[in-house]
């Protein structure tokens, strides 16, 4: 019964993904897609982690912390490149 659970969440992380990937790329302005593909990120990152709690694989929470540190940093760097034009 949990595990249908876990497969249910995954699938309906994976649908809000794809609707904020439709954000990312009808936004009006930068920031609109910046904000849409950190939420992309997230999902992944709570997807992978589903997946780990359901093969009972604990290296796949060290992939999704990974993920979303890179995610996290990504988002940063193209923030301060928007707002400052480089990236120093």
């Amino acid at each position: 019964m949990i595990d249908t659970a876990f497969i249910i969440a995954a699938i309906i992380l994976a649908l809000l993904a794809f609707v904020s990937m439709y954000r990312a790329i009808k936004g009006p302005r930068a920031v609109d897609r910046i904000i849409a593909i950190n939420v992309i990120a997230t999902k992944v990152a709570a997807i992978i982690i589903l997946l780990a709690i359901f093969t009972k694989e604990e290296s796949f929470i060290d992939v999704a912390l990974i993920y979303a540190m890179i995610a996290f940093i990504t988002t940063i760097g193209v923030s301060k490149y928007l707002e400052k034009g480089r990236l120093e």
